[in-house]
This record gives C-alpha cells, structure tokens and sequence, in this order.
C-alpha cells in the first residue's frame, strides 16, 4: 500500500523525477519565480520526542506518519495530505525561537532555487533525504530557518479523523525584529503579499501578515517584542496555527480528548474566532478560523481568506 507524506504516494519512477537535475545552473534575474502555494511543514524543536508526538497525536488527532519522516526530523504527523508538523529534538543550548523551520511548498524546486541565486540568496543544496522529498532549506535576514519543497503528486488516501482539530496548517508566526529586511526577502524577492496588518492598539503594528504568492497561507510577524523575552513568552509569539470552521466546537472536542487547559475561545483584534493552546515546551498552537466573525480593528483586509 502507498504511504502519505513520508513516502507520499511515491513510486519510483516519480521520486527519481522529482530529484533529478538537482544542482541545474541558476536561472537568470529575469527568469519568472515559480509558484510558491502554500505551508509544506512546520517543524518544531521539542525536548521530549516521544511525550511531544503523543500530545500532537491524543490532544489535537494529528495522524503520525510510521516509517521514515522527510528531512531526517524525529518524529512527523500529518495534518491532511499535503502538511505535516515535524518534531526535532532540540539541541543544546537550546535556541530562543522553538519553530525550528517553515517549509513551503513549490512546483519547481529546481527552478526556485536558480531564482534565490539570481537574486543574491544563498541557498543551501537540493536535497532528498529521508522519505525522497526533493527541497532545499536557506535562511531568511534573522536567520529564521525555512525550507522550499516539491512534493508529488499525492491523491486522496489520506485518512481523515473525526478526532483531528484542524484539517489545515494555516499559518506559522515568529519573532521579527528588523521587518524592512524581512520584507526585502518575502515580498520583494519571493512575492509575498499582504493580508492583514494591526496592533493591541489602532495606530500600531504588533502583527503583521503576509501570504504566499500562489495560495492562502500566511506568515506572521511577531512585532515589539522585548528583546530580552523569555521562553514562555517566546513561546506564545513564535507559533503556528491550524484552521478550522468552528473555534467553539474546535474547543469542545480537545476537551473530549483531554486538554482541559487552553485560553479562548474569542474574536480577536483580527476578528477572526480563535483559541490558543500550548505544547508540553511552550510552544503556542493557535487554532482558528477561516474567515472573521466581525470587522478587524486597524486595517482592512487586502487579500482573499484561505479555503477550508
């Protein structure tokens, strides 16, 4: 039987396609930018493995994946058929930002790769390690770590869960602290667009987002943190978040798998109807939902709300 993700539907002939021609010559600067759709991965750095994948599993449905993970992380769950969340041990010392990577995905990782080193990015090289997922990984000004994936063609065999909160990774956040050079990067170079910006105030940016130029997901900037932050409030900015029709119902069934500790849920300053959950390190799990409940504060929205 063919496996999800992992080894996402890959006969052979497709994962040698998909991981030919890796180190092509750069295309040049006028070379179009291939499509850019969505959230592949969120990979989290955690500090017990085994304890993280059973509250990612039990708490909030996720499907781990058996056998081997992409990208050499520890442990993997799939959100539907084409996301998963990734747990990596964490190293010592232990970093401030525990979203270790952001992966996303594109139809031509080849071709992308060529298009960052025309346009004075130093990615690092195709690879496909682990489940024969061809990607490269490359960090952004602050050094965040994110990676570009080309994944095939997958399907429908993914088992959807009446137990899951959430059947779609709808946006990962972290801490920003210079946002013209960020933006140099992801809008100017890699062409994402806004979608909202506002703060805890009217006349004040504390988030700002951005989606990817082919789809609906977004990243988060996490704005106006103090700079000597700890862990538990680090944890709260730097997050990712699953999308879901109904906060409410959302909220009733972790209760029904046994997570009795989470805040909201309640329309926030974005007027979208969300909750906020914590992994046993900290680290926030927003659950939220597609489209707002009333008008946000601050700034209109500018571009279409993502797709259940």
């Amino acid at each position: 039987m063919r496996r999800l993700l992992g080894g996402v539907l890959l006969p052979g002939i497709v994962a040698i396609a998909a991981v030919l021609s890796l180190h092509a010559a750069p295309v040049d600067d006028h070379t179009a930018r291939p499509k850019i759709t969505g959230i592949d991965h969120v990979r989290l750095y955690v500090s017990d493995v085994t304890k993280s994948y059973a509250f990612y599993g039990n708490a909030f449905g996720l499907h781990g994946l058996a056998g081997t993970c992409s990208f050499n992380a520890q442990k993997c769950l799939a959100v539907n058929s084409h996301q998963l969340v990734e747990l990596e041990r964490v190293s010592s010392p232990a970093p401030q930002n525990w979203v270790a990577e952001i992966g996303f995905a594109t139809n031509d990782v080849v071709a992308l790769r060529g298009y960052l080193q025309a346009h004075g990015v130093n990615p690092g090289k195709i690879s496909a390690e682990g489940a024969g997922v061809a990607h490269f990984e490359v960090r952004d000004p602050e050094g965040n770590r994110i990676a570009f994936v080309q994944r095939p063609e997958i399907g429908t065999e993914y088992p959807a869960s009446a137990k899951e909160i959430g059947n779609k990774l709808l946006h990962a956040g972290f801490v920003v602290k210079d946002m013209a050079a960020e933006n140099k990067f992801y809008r100017d170079v890699l062409g994402f667009r806004v979608y909202w910006y506002g703060g805890f105030k009217d006349n004040d940016i504390d988030w700002y987002e951005i989606q990817v130029p082919d789809g609906g997901d977004w990243i988060e900037y996490m704005l106006n943190i103090p700079a000597n932050a700890d862990h538990k409030e680090l944890g709260v900015q730097n997050h990712f978040s699953l999308g879901v029709k109904d906060a409410n119902a959302a909220a009733a069934q972790l209760r029904k798998q046994g997570l009795k500790a989470f805040d909201g849920p309640e329309v926030g300053r974005d007027g979208k109807n969300s909750l906020d959950a914590y992994d046993p390190d900290g680290t926030r799990v927003e659950v939220m939902e597609f489209t707002p409940r009333r008008t946000p504060c601050c700034h209109a929205y500018e571009a279409a709300h993502p797709s259940p």
